[in-house]
């Protein structure tokens, strides 16, 4: 099976269930370890990100499915029926001693929803264990909160069994008795479609269907859930970082996309960006990205732009320690926005490349100092006037005052 052929079969169904004829049966070659890349990248990613309450349980159906034929002993119809019931929310019972919260494995959604159930679930359990679940880049996050424990769990990204490898760490993890889960819609256990402990001790926030219709942005459906869950009322997205230092007149850039180029503008938008934002006089530090093409992209719009600016170059915790004590953060819809948020660090987010309005509503950052320019056509120099435009009232109108 050719990667092409993987990508053709990965669109069809995917467009096929878009438009409300979803088959009865997965298509087998999707489930073979040469289409990993497109059963996750293009059907997986394609169905979540439509927040779309119907399609959870077309995903249900489907990828139970490949689980079955990947794990000897899973049952298709089970996991799904497993699904359905765990996916209703429902309070906590009783108070447990240690509370797992798993981590979303992206890093911005940690920050704009797992941070939140972090928050209720130390607010609701303050004798409690309360410990997050995910990769140790993850935990960095909250390294300054010595109430929110870590255990390292990774996810690897490859063919569907090598995504399924962190399925026996959380079952150990959650084998131990007076123990709660917390699933914030985790690719752990692939949006909670893996039974993990016992129904009664697990908690689903579905994220993708939580909300049903409303233009709602995630942290605050979080937090909603949280009160329906938990009793705790007003949770919030936070981050609690090992260092941080003095708030400074820096602009924090980033102009990561985390692999999806649509969330990008097209030259020279990125090099006429950080001219922009070098001649406001203020100090700029631009992130110089996870390696490889980013990070060459990123050096090539800094020479391009002729800008003075200083990079970053170590962990994603670093840089985030630089954003909370930034002025202004500017960047793509990427990690360093939903920390600026919860930082209450005011904010531009240029943000393209989502596939429908409600991805948008969803995933966009909120703030009393926060500007979101949407994006629906790339047009680069359109986009840099609309950045100007909130630099005026974010930095220039501010030094007024």
């Amino acid at each position: 099976m050719t990667a092409t052929s993987c990508k053709e079969i990965a669109e069809d169904l995917l467009a096929r269930c878009l438009a409300g004829h979803a088959p009865d049966v997965l298509p087998r070659a999707l489930a073979e370890d040469a289409c990993g890349q497109a059963l996750f990248g293009i059907f997986v990613e394609g169905l979540a990100d439509r927040f779309e309450p119907a399609l959870c349980e077309v995903y249900a159906r489907l990828f139970a499915q490949a689980v079955a034929h990947t794990v000897p002993g899973e049952d298709a119809a089970a996991l799904a029926a497993r699904y359905r019931r765990v996916r209703r929310p429902r309070p906590l019972a009783g108070d447990p001693r240690k509370v797992y919260v798993l981590s979303r494995v992206t890093l911005g959604a940690d920050v704009a929803v797992t941070s939140v159930l972090l928050d209720a679930a130390r607010r609701r359990l303050p004798d409690a264990e309360i410990v997050l679940a995910g990769p140790a880049k993850n935990g960095e996050l909250f390294a300054g909160d010595p109430r929110i424990l870590h255990v390292p769990v990774e996810y690897r990204r490859g063919s569907l069994g090598e995504r399924l490898a962190a399925w026996d760490d959380l079952k150990a993890l959650a084998a131990a008795p007076g123990c709660a889960l917390i699933d914030s819609d985790s690719r752990l256990t692939q949006l909670g479609l893996l039974p993990v402990c016992g129904e009664e001790d697990y908690y689903l926030f579905e994220s993708r269907a939580y909300g049903g219709e409303s233009d709602c942005p995630l942290p605050e459906l979080a937090a909603a859930w949280a009160e329906e869950t938990l009793g705790v009322s007003g949770a919030k997205p936070w981050v609690a970082l090992a260092a941080t230092g003095p708030r400074t007149d820096t602009i924090a850039v980033s102009l990561g996309v985390g692999e999806n180029a649509a969330k990008r503008l097209p030259d020279p938008f990125e090099e006429e960006l950080l001219r922009l934002l070098a001649a406001t006089g203020m100090p700029v530090c631009v992130d110089a990205g996870a390696g490889g093409e980013e990070a060459a992209r990123v050096r090539r719009a800094i020479a391009r732009s002729g800008a003075v600016v200083t990079t970053w170059n170590g962990s994603f915790a670093g840089f985030a320690s630089i954003i909370a004590s930034s002025r202004l953060y500017v960047g793509y819809d990427s990690a360093g926005q939903h920390v600026a948020a919860a930082c209450g660090v005011p904010l531009i987010s240029v943000f393209a490349g989502f596939p429908c309005p409600r991805m948008f509503a969803r995933w966009r950052p909120t703030g009393p100092r926060t500007v979101v320019v949407r994006v629906d056509r790339p047009a680069p120099h359109a986009t840099l006037e609309r950045v100007r435009e909130a630099l005026g009232r974010l930095v220039h109108r501010r030094g007024r005052e």
